[in-house]
């Protein structure tokens, strides 16, 4: 009876002290980010008729409509042409800074603001994907996302080396940055632009009075009971988010699934066969009736479709069977976006997906990942496998990390272009002669 209460104890403890899946939430970041940015560059010659004066959903349309049902979008805060090319330029801007992992909690923040924007200016726009975006851009801002795989990351780690060595690191650009963008939103709301849902007005100020509050005692406290709290604080809501991600993704297979079994065409193992016959999703013919020539194939592919999204929720408590099932459902999204042509509805499941995905992989992927950066780099400044410093100790190739470590391979860079600098300018590296000490001329 006393292992009870010892386990529930060791879950709180875990689920306070620290925030899980720091690579899933990474990958998450990663994914949707990528995600929307590449739509965002791949529409931007029709930009206009998606988002813009231009399209058919007009400024009057949609403002009638956010009207009625509340929905944020700082597109309708002007009709005017410069503040849309603005808005969507600076939402690729804030798709490339979070993919980067840029000052996370603030790029999250825009992102979603980008995202519900464009998104609410014009409803009927999308495939699908729009609406896993549209709710996981809103998720991400409650999560600590960029952990690892980023530039915050990286600062944090050279910020505690500084701390090490006795110094004492300054942030400027966090705070400039929080002034400036609590100005702007001090103005939208003055001006009566956050007037409609209250949820985005009052998470944007949330947001901004917790990182006010962050830096105020990362500043001013002189013990590390405060700090200590807020980490608590922060760990518990990003272990809540990251939860809902995950029963969101499963919600969106179960319902699919379960809907799928109520069609009669999925029944009788033809439903797959009608979308690969439409023109709208078929961008290669000639594969499209390769695929659909076989009825066996077809009926194979609509029933596993249904039993792998229906099975997919109950397998998350066995990890084997859960992985496979998770390695056919991505398979799955990689065909739907060749076969279908919807690349960034593909995209998007897959990267809900990618929750799901075991730690090991993931830093097994983001080692290889490294390495290989890191060697390419390491060909492109022409630097031999094995170099000597001006004293004549060697100085080893930059690491990928110990096993199983997650490994920042922007770490990988700053070590070679130490290197670089460590090397005296002018002249090569000394070798000692032999029988001469180490760092002696020869």
């Amino acid at each position: 009876m006393n292992r009870f209460p010892l386990k529930v104890s060791g879950a709180v403890a875990r689920v306070a002290d620290s925030a899980l899946g720091p690579h899933q939430t990474a990958v998450i970041r990663i994914g949707f980010s990528a995600t929307w940015l590449l739509f965002l560059l791949r529409e931007f010659p029709h930009r206009q008729e998606l988002y813009g004066p231009d399209g058919p959903w007009d400024w009057d349309l949609a403002d009638q409509l956010v009207g009625s049902n509340g929905a944020f979008t700082a597109l309708l805060w002007s009709d005017g042409q410069g503040w849309f090319e603005a808005l969507y330029l600076l939402a690729v801007v804030w798709s490339v800074l979070l993919l980067l992992g840029w000052r996370t909690r603030t790029m999250s923040v825009l992102f979603m603001v980008g995202v519900l924007s464009l998104q609410n200016r014009s409803v009927f726009m999308g495939d699908g994907g729009d609406n896993v975006l549209h709710l996981m851009s809103v998720y991400l801002v409650f999560t600590r996302c960029g952990q690892v795989w980023s530039l915050d990351a990286r600062r944090a780690r050279r910020a505690d080396e500084a701390r090490a060595r006795g110094e004492r690191p300054r942030d400027r650009t966090g705070p400039a940055l929080w002034g400036v963008l609590g100005f702007l939103l001090l103005l939208a709301t003055l001006a009566g632009r956050m007037d409609g849902d209250r949820f985005v007005p009052a998470l944007l100020w949330a947001v901004w009075l917790a990182q006010a509050l962050w830096w105020l005692v990362g500043r001013y406290a002189r013990t590390p009971q405060p700090r200590g709290l807020l980490d608590v604080v922060a760990n518990i809501v990003h272990n809540g988010a990251l939860l809902v991600i995950m029963a969101e993704a499963c919600l969106i297979y179960a319902t699919a699934g379960w809907y799928k079994i109520q069609g009669s065409r999925w029944q009788d193992g033809t439903a797959v066969h009608y979308p690969l016959h439409l023109e709208y999703f078929s961008p290669w013919p000639a594969l499209s009736d390769l695929l659909t020539a076989s009825g066996t194939l077809v009926m194979l592919v609509t029933y596993g479709t249904v039993a792998v999204q229906v099975a997919f929720p109950f397998t998350l408590f066995n990890r084997r069977v859960k992985n496979v099932l998770l390695a056919l459902m991505i398979t799955e999204h990689a065909v739907i976006a060749v076969v279908l042509g919807l690349p960034f509805f593909s995209l998007a499941m897959i990267a809900a997906d990618a929750v799901f995905l075991p730690t090991s992989f993931l830093r097994r992927l983001g080692n290889a990942f490294g390495r290989t950066y890191a060697g390419v780099r390491t060909r492109t400044l022409r630097i031999p496998p094995s170099r000597t410093r001006a004293d004549g100790a060697p100085v080893p190739v930059p690491r990928t990390g110990s096993p199983g470590e997650p490994v920042d391979h922007m770490d990988q860079v700053d070590q070679v272009d130490r290197v670089d600098r460590e090397e005296p300018a002018g002249r090569g590296p000394t070798v000692p002669a032999p029988g001469k000490a180490p760092g002696t001329r020869p």
